[in-house]
């Protein structure tokens, strides 16, 4: 066989745009050709901390020249002491580590199953989820989303979940029946567009789970980590789940994901329960660690906060001047999203053009998901390309 390229050689599950990048720092990645973009994608809200942040190569390099890999057999102290820190910050008091969104997922809908079969409620086996929701792409987080694109051509989809409209109280309720274990939530949809959750659907979920002795499911994959102000999205509803997935900013570009829990569910989780070869290994557990000196440091999310806030009244100020590209600013923090009055990939293609990156989501949306480590001048930067994107698209601007 002859392969005209090394691309070729690449199963064509991604429509990867002509870009190749060399190098990065702070928010700026470099071309092959020298040109620097801005890059408010992160690579889909995953390196939270921009691109070559000192303190994460100096943990990675330190911990590549001692050991990578043990496996679970042994003890790895930095992911106990890991764990121990995510507890203090959170709702939890016990952590299992993975590789990536979709394992915390899988993860998650087990322990749910596993803990109602142990308390005497084998029936209890079923979940509620949203519609145009995202929880990964194995067989069971296409089953969880609630979108018929992810599913299509993988059916029969797994049994197990009930999806109802994301936000909505009334449908959650007519939902639940005498099998349903577990409801499962994202506080800030991602893919689906850029959707944050009403802070009392957030408390109401957390109502009726109790009411129900159901357990609630926080999917904080990629709206965790900070990305809203603070470094999970649902503490701003004053609630806590009894799961919670995480992965993307966790690791800041290291591969690596956790699920979160209270004890009881931990108590239910005994040895072979779950696993994982590579999950919490010692190089993931050094980069994990460092996010979080970062991220737990005096002042940082506040720092977030307020940058996400003068981002936010620049977006909406630009939206009212050029309705005819953008008719809504979404989001939460640094999760926002532009509704277009265009097509999101012509939007996309446009920011390209101007040297920045952003990131495609369902409704006709652009995600705008940059590093947390940006200031006000880089939030300005990316409103005057943004600008420059509309009236490359034909916007003209109100008065």
């Amino acid at each position: 066989m002859t392969v005209d390229s090394a691309a070729d050689a690449l199963m064509p599950t991604y429509n990867r745009a002509d870009l190749a990048f060399e190098r990065g720092e702070g928010a700026y990645l470099q071309n092959w050709d020298g040109t620097w973009y801005l890059d408010f994608a992160s690579g889909i809200a995953v390196t939270a901390l921009g691109h070559g942040h000192p303190h994460l190569v100096a943990a990675l390099t330190d911990q590549a020249q001692k050991v990578w890999h043990t496996s679970n057999l042994f003890r790895i102290p930095e992911g106990e002491r890991l764990a121990r820190r995510l507890c203090a910050a959170s709702f939890a008091e016990s952590v299992f580590f993975c590789n990536s969104g979709v394992e915390a997922i899988e993860a998650a809908v087990k322990m749910a199953r596993k803990y109602h079969d142990d308390t005497g409620n084998p029936h209890r086996w079923r979940v509620i989820a949203c519609h145009d929701a995202f929880h990964g792409r194995t067989l069971t987080g296409i089953a969880a989303s609630g979108s018929d694109k992810y599913r299509k051509g993988f059916e029969p989809t797994m049994p197990g979940f009930d999806h109802v409209a994301y936000d909505n109280m009334n449908q959650v309720r007519q939902a639940i029946t005498d099998e349903t274990a577990a409801i499962l939530v994202e506080p800030v949809q991602g893919e689906g567009g850029i959707r944050p959750a009403d802070l009392q659907y957030l408390a109401a979920l957390r109502q009726v789970a109790d009411e129900y002795g159901l357990l609630l499911i926080f999917d904080e994959i990629q709206c965790g980590m900070g990305r809203t102000g603070r470094l999970f999205a649902h503490e701003w509803a004053g609630v806590a789940p009894d799961i919670m997935p995480l992965a993307k900013g966790i690791g800041g570009g290291f591969p690596m994901g956790a699920v979160l829990t209270t004890q009881a569910v931990a108590d239910v989780m005994g040895p072979g329960s779950h696993g994982t070869t590579f999950g919490g290994n010692p190089l993931a557990m050094a980069v994990g660690n460092a996010v979080l000196d970062v991220m737990l440091a005096e002042g940082f999310l506040d720092g977030v906060d307020t940058v996400a806030r003068d981002l936010w009244a620049q977006l909406r100020d630009l939206a009212a001047r050029y309705p005819d590209v953008i008719a809504e600013v979404r989001g939460a923090g640094l999760m926002l999203g532009l509704k277009c009055a265009v097509a999101n990939a012509d939007m996309v293609a446009a920011l390209r053009g101007e040297h920045m990156l952003s990131v495609p989501a369902g409704d006709n949306v652009v995600r705008l998901l940059p590093p947390l480590i940006i200031g006000h001048d880089e939030a300005a930067e990316a409103v005057r390309r943004i600008e420059r994107a509309c009236v490359h698209l034909g916007g003209e601007a109100s008065q």
